[in-house]
């Protein structure tokens, strides 16, 4: 009787929490993928050969995690199930253990933006849901199918068509969530104040480093301006290129002040504003700030008086809203 209880809350609790941990990833794949990248590098991991398959592992595992917890609440394949589970958070529990033993990647992105943990806290959440699932090891004969097979066969199902569904979106737009601190409607500045506790605030390397100085004062300070994301020319969609340089040339005669922001090396400005059709100010800004500003490469910021108005992937440059 005991046992049956333990494991049904430890069924109900694991579930949800993986069904949590999934969704707030799901909703912002790339930065999965730019967190895998960072453990496959070769200061962490030295798996470099990996790097290139950081997004489609990122999505394998963000949609597992999202429909094994959906699986156990509904009782699909109890057996199968549980010891996926098992599976699944040994691989976050080594890297969660590495990152703090290591102190090597020291936010693993393990509930997404939405709840930062320092590895120290990851690596005990991990060992918990660890003892966890093990009770449902010990369990397993007491978990048994939501109202019936067909019902927990078609949840589970759908569980996963969703939520290729959501990331095949996501990522061919923007994260239909943003948890980040350039998210519309939040003002740069704020974000980059320290607090009386000096935490390093979430906004602390967000510049527009260019020739004349850093103009990220002024540009806060404009009434309109328009943020051109170019974060690395070598990775960039060159089809994104034209349709990018189309709406800040519509901005431009609507009174927007442009900067186009990139971490690549410039040779020759001037050759690079001709060959992009961007004849506006060029600023330097470190790669993963502006990643972090925007999940796509080019992607479409405009700001007014310091705020994020609005925020486009380049596939969205029709729908680019300018007052």
């Amino acid at each position: 009787m005991i046992l049956k209880l333990v494991t049904q809350i430890s069924r109900v609790l694991v579930g949800i929490l993986f069904i949590y941990s999934g969704f707030v990833k799901l909703v912002d794949p790339i930065g999965s993928q730019f967190k895998f990248e960072e453990y496959f590098s070769e200061s962490v991991l030295n798996l470099t050969f990996l790097i290139p398959f950081a997004l489609p592992f990122s999505i394998l595992l963000i949609v597992s995690e999202l429909a094994f917890g959906v699986m156990l609440l509904v009782g699909y394949k109890p057996k199968f199930t549980i010891w996926s589970l098992l599976g699944l958070n040994s691989i976050f529990l080594f890297l969660t253990w590495y990152s703090y033993t290591y102190n090597k990647v020291t936010d693993c992105g393990c509930f997404g933006d939405a709840i930062k943990l320092t590895p120290k806290e990851t690596f005990y959440k991990n060992i918990i849901f660890m003892v966890f699932i093990i009770i449902l090891i010990i369990g397993i004969k007491h978990i048994k199918p939501l109202i019936s097979n067909k019902f927990a066969t078609i949840t589970s199902f759908a569980s996963v068509a969703i939520s290729l569904l959501i990331a095949n979106h996501v990522l061919n737009h923007l994260p239909i969530i943003d948890f980040r601190a350039y998210a519309v409607g939040k003002d740069i500045a704020d974000g980059m104040k320290y607090k009386d506790d000096g935490e390093v605030p979430p906004i602390h390397d967000f510049m527009i480093e260019t020739d004349e100085g850093d103009q990220l004062e002024p540009m806060l300070a404009k009434e309109k301006a328009m943020l051109i994301v170019m974060y690395n020319f070598d990775k960039m969609n060159k089809d994104g290129i034209a349709p990018v340089a189309e709406v800040a040339k519509k901005a431009k005669e609507k009174g927007y002040e442009i900067y186009v922001l990139t971490a690549s090396y410039i040779e020759d400005l001037e050759a690079t504003q001709k060959e992009f059709d961007l004849p506006y100010p060029f600023g330097f800004c470190d790669e993963t700030a502006l990643k972090t500003a925007i999940r796509a490469n080019p992607g479409i910021i405009t700001v007014k008086k310091g705020i994020i108005a609005g925020k486009w992937n380049w596939t969205d440059a029709d729908d680019v809203i300018l007052e």
